[in-house]
């Protein structure tokens, strides 16, 4: 209802929408990314482009999953315009702290993240944007093949590939 107030102009009903869904968009696109700044921006594009595409909007899937596709693919478009090597270390969040761990324990689990974030760099922006949708937003694979604009068996493949890519990466922390 909110979307089709916001469609018909109701700037009020457009930011109750992004007030529901910004800190959810800019998780994923943190988690795409790997840098929260580059995250924010690219979630504002989205809302920036989902308010001029509002009137378009057909209603055939909730607002949220329309505004996922769209902060999704402002990703892929940033992931795929950035050189190789792009620096993910943000994106592993930092285990609990654990007060009776020893350092010892600390400096192995950087290590972990640390491997963690260089295999992730390995993956190609298609498989790191399935995996992610996979494995982190718990997304199912028919959602995630509309999100990316694939078929549902393009995106098993791809999460398979990263799957595998990321297990042999951590071989050594089994």
């Amino acid at each position: 209802m909110l979307a089709v107030r916001a469609a018909e102009g109701d700037e009020e009903a457009f930011e109750v929408l992004v007030h529901r869904h910004s800190m959810p968009m800019i998780q994923l696109a943190t988690r795409l990314l790997g840098n929260r700044a580059e995250a924010e921006d690219a979630v504002q594009d989205a809302f920036v482009s989902a308010w001029r595409s509002l009137p378009e909007y057909r209603g055939e899937a909730m607002f949220g999953t329309w505004l996922h596709r769209i902060v999704t693919n402002r990703c892929l478009n940033l992931l795929r315009a950035r050189r190789p090597a792009a620096d993910l270390d943000a994106v592993a969040e930092p285990a609990a702290p654990d007060h009776q761990s020893s350092p010892a324990r600390a400096a192995e689990s950087q290590a972990a993240v640390r491997d963690l974030a260089q295999a992730m760099r390995a993956l190609s922006a298609e498989q790191r944007v399935c995996w992610v949708l996979r494995e982190i937003e718990a997304q199912p694979y028919d959602t995630i093949a509309r999100t990316v604009g694939i078929s549902p068996e393009a995106v098993r493949a791809r999460v398979f590939r990263a799957r595998r890519m990321l297990t042999e990466a951590m071989a050594a922390w089994r």
